[in-house]
């Protein structure tokens, strides 16, 4: 007799029977249930997967650079003290007596006494506000200026950017210091802001002409010429796609020039043009001191090294920056 037939719902049963077919049915159900990676809802990419931004990469390569944390470490500790002199001394940087004159070091006067009888270390202390402030008013000036006038020149050309290179020829053909005895031998006022309006005046070309530069590369982007294509203005091409674009060099140059200028500012008080007793100062002291550099050379020792540590930093600094921002050099 021949064998019966296998039910029709039997041939359709998976080999392992009705528990291997729940389970299929089950993990089928669990994979409709869970998106993929990177649907909505799922794990997605990384955070290390995202591209980063020229700043970003420019701040982890700045974290990681010795020479940038070393700098900015010195330069804070600077910018406290220039703040507030008193954490650090609490004598008056303007009170002197003649008993001490040239003294060495002694107790609670580490530096000795200048050729006045001033604590040197008292000085040295406070003079820092002074260099800190025309160095960083005065960057923070030229930077303005010359960002401004050499962004303006570079975005819109033609007459704007002749005058602007005839004016910065003029401006670069005067010598800094020969400026600076010219121009402030007449004035009287014992302030930082002589100074650092003569400075502006005197470093904007240089920023001016790095801003005119990046400005002009920019523009010429593919994203400018985009924007400009879907109707957006000068103003928001300039300020919104071109500005953050172009503003990198300025910075690494400015951060150079910073403490050229508190070079700068000391060598005019040195020659007596520029701050002026009873301004603490520096330069201001390292020229009272270099008369006496036989009888006390800790006179001109310390403000001078102090100067140049500061200056030193400052250039360190803008190197590192410039390290960071360039992409030619990773």
């Amino acid at each position: 007799m021949p064998e019966p037939r296998n039910h029709p719902d039997e041939a359709l049963e998976p080999a392992g029977g009705t528990g291997a077919a729940m389970e299929l049915g089950q993990d089928e159900a669990r994979s409709l249930e869970e998106p993929p990676a990177g649907h909505l809802g799922g794990p997605g990419p990384s955070v290390a997967d995202k591209p980063r931004s020229l700043w970003s990469d420019a701040w982890r390569d700045l974290r990681r650079n010795p020479v940038f944390l070393l700098s900015a470490l010195v330069i804070v500790f600077l910018v406290v003290i220039a703040i507030r002199p008193q954490l650090i001394a609490d004598g008056n940087p303007l009170s002197c007596d003649l008993a001490n004159s040239q003294k060495g070091s002694s107790p609670g006067h580490p530096f000795g006494f200048d050729n006045q009888g001033c604590d040197v270390y008292t000085r040295v202390v406070y003079g820092a506000r002074a260099s800190v402030t025309v160095g960083i008013c005065a960057t923070v000036g030229a930077a303005l200026l010359g960002s401004l006038l050499g962004g303006l020149a570079g975005f819109f050309g033609q007459w704007p950017d002749a005058v602007l290179s005839r004016v910065s020829d003029i401006f670069f053909g005067i010598p800094i210091v020969l400026g600076g005895l010219v121009f402030l031998s007449v004035i009287t006022n014992s302030t930082v802001w002589p100074v650092v309006g003569f400075i502006v005046l005197l470093g904007w070309p240089q920023i001016g002409r790095i801003a005119r530069g990046a400005v002009i590369t920019a523009k010429h982007n593919d994203y400018v010429q985009a924007a400009r294509a879907l109707g957006a203005g000068n103003g928001r091409i300039l300020l919104r796609h071109i500005a953050p674009n172009a503003v990198a060099p300025v910075i690494v140059v400015a951060t150079i020039a910073l403490g050229t200028y508190i070079a700068l500012e000391a060598t005019l008080s040195y020659l007596g043009v520029g701050l002026k007793p009873p301004t603490v100062s520096w330069g201001i002291d390292i020229s009272q001191a270099s008369t006496q550099i036989r009888n006390a050379p800790h006179m001109l020792l310390w403000p001078a090294g102090a100067l140049s540590v500061t200056v030193l930093a400052f250039i360190m600094l803008g190197d590192a920056v410039r390290d960071a921002l360039d992409p030619k050099l990773r």
